[in-house]
């Protein structure tokens, strides 16, 4: 499994559409200051789920969207769709290639969709939950992460290492299951 595609609208400094084209392997995107590489990264953990308006270096969550420039007025939307390759069958959908979207209006309102059909947000971290590319972003590392990630506590370091190798997914659905019994 590897990430085809990533397509960019409205998202933060990504104005127009813009599509990047993946190849199996390591991907490194390179550019100078303020060129938009770390807006790409922020884009897929976005898409993938991401609900903290200062992981995605902002202070509320409608910051994603274009908030325009001297010659462009700010936009209505943001949206990223990603393609993920599933030649090899990882994911448990019967297709060769997953795609998953996220689009958030000024309104407030917000979609995910999985294979063009609107879906929940859960619904995605369940089908990436035994990938190692879920919540947490473990095949994505951002500028300054592998710092917080070597110098975390113990515990938050274990969390980050379940989640990675797909236990915190059952651990997840064990806490519901319990809460459903109490309640």
């Amino acid at each position: 499994m590897f990430l085809r595609s990533l397509t960019i609208r409205g998202f933060k400094s990504f104005a127009d559409k813009t599509t990047l084209e993946f190849t199996p392997g390591i991907s490194v995107i390179v550019g100078p200051n303020g060129s938009g590489k770390s807006n790409i990264s922020d884009a897929i953990a976005w898409v993938l789920g991401e609900q903290g308006a200062g992981a995605l270096r902002g202070a509320q969550m409608s910051d994603v969207i274009f908030a325009g420039s001297p010659s462009r007025p700010p936009l209505g939307m943001a949206e990223v769709r990603l393609v993920l390759d599933n030649e090899a069958g990882l994911l448990p959908i019967p297709a060769s290639e997953i795609e998953i979207s996220r689009t958030l209006y000024r309104s407030g309102e917000s979609e995910y969709r999985l294979g063009g059909r609107p879906c929940r947000l859960l619904d995605v971290q369940e089908l990436l939950s035994d990938t190692g590319v879920g919540r947490a972003l473990h095949t994505l590392i951002g500028q300054g992460h592998l710092e917080e990630v070597l110098t975390a506590r113990p515990e938050d370091r274990r969390q980050l290492i379940e989640e990675a190798a797909g236990i915190a997914k059952h651990r997840r659905r064990r806490n519901r299951a319990e809460r459903k019994l109490a309640g």
